[in-house]
């Protein structure tokens, strides 16, 4: 389909099969789930590097089991000013700082914390980071994986934008694979899914433990685009029940939740599975568009406003508890 697609609309040859990348990769490199693969740039894990460090919220972080993460950039010399206003935009994205270190003609490093770091600084880094040159910059930040890698993902992106290192004329496409079945949920204390319930777990997942268990499920990515995402369902009830005990639902809940569905599992529910694209990204990226407004005929404002149905517009009670979104409540007066 897509080979089709880009011959006919672009002239474009796309060779098959399309490249394939699990989840974890996808993460560690590049701090997201939909990379960007048009450009390099990827997140390097220096953790290892500040285990003995004088840095006390670095130390801290790596003995409290965190991590630290960097992204390189080299060939571009930036001012003062420049890593002042990296460090607002990726406070501004949510992280909680930012730290630079770049590296001078003599190849010693300059920083805010400069004086805490080892002479062979440089030949240290450049054990995990080969391309490392005098002039090279690195952007680092530290904390929990999850949350410290997707920041990374988020500067990684809009560094690339500011540096025009992304080839706009470029198309890549690929297969994101092996993600996670289930997360935990720090606030309820509980695993969750990531897709859905109905997700087939791979081969091997019972003898696994619980954040280790992979879906058989896939999306395929565009540009950094999601364009379409799906799973290989459960079909089997026993298997549907023991992932609902993994999620921590007592068999009652099940039955009142998705009873008709374990039913027909048990009636010959038949091995299925698919993927929905999403034709408007997919659209919005041939046209070369920024925004996925700019191919739909009817819009909504930014703030979820028709303008053209005037809707949402108020809606009675009455009509709520119709269709089962409301409870009524009860007056003062009769409790």
């Amino acid at each position: 389909l897509f080979k089709t697609l880009f011959a006919t609309v672009f002239n474009k040859n796309i060779s098959l099969p399309l490249s394939r990348m699990p989840y974890d990769q996808a993460f560690n490199l590049y701090g997201s789930d939909k990379p960007d693969l048009r450009f390099a740039l990827p997140i390097c894990t220096i953790t290892d590097m500040f285990k003995e460090t004088e840095v006390s919220f670095l130390k801290s972080i790596v003995s409290g089991g965190g991590v630290i993460g960097a992204l390189h950039v080299e060939n571009h010399t930036f001012t003062r000013s420049e890593l002042e206003n990296w460090i607002a935009q990726s406070q501004k994205n949510g992280a909680k700082g930012l730290l630079w270190v770049r590296f001078n003609k003599q190849g010693l490093p300059e920083s805010p914390v400069a004086k805490f770091l080892s002479p062979l600084f440089f030949e240290q880094i450049q054990e995990i980071v080969p391309t490392v040159t005098y002039g090279s910059t690195f952007f680092i930040m530290a904390g929990e994986y999850k949350d410290t890698w997707t920041q990374l993902g988020r500067l990684r992106l809009q560094i690339a934008d500011a540096l025009r290192l992304i080839p706009k004329n470029s198309m890549h496409i690929s297969w994101i694979t092996d993600f996670p079945l289930l997360e935990y949920n720090a606030d309820s204390k509980r695993w969750d899914s990531v897709h859905h319930p109905f997700t087939s777990p791979q081969d091997g997942w019972e003898s696994q433990q619980p954040g280790d268990m992979k879906a058989r499920a896939y999306d395929i990515i565009i540009n950094g685009v999601e364009i379409g995402g799906g799973s290989i369902r459960i079909h089997d009830s026993a298997i549907q029940q023991k992932v609902f005990d993994f999620l921590g639902l007592t068999r009652e809940q099940t039955q009142e939740k998705f009873g008709f569905l374990l039913e027909a599992q048990e009636l010959g529910f038949p091995p299925h599975g698919g993927i929905a694209l999403g034709i408007d990204r997919l659209i919005m990226i041939m046209l070369g568009c920024s925004s996925i407004r700019e191919v739909i005929a009817f819009p909504k404002t930014q703030t979820g406003m028709d303008p053209m149905m005037v809707s949402p517009t108020l809606v009675e009670g009455g009509q709520l508890q119709e269709y089962g979104i409301a409870i009524k409540l009860e007056s003062k007066s009769s409790k």
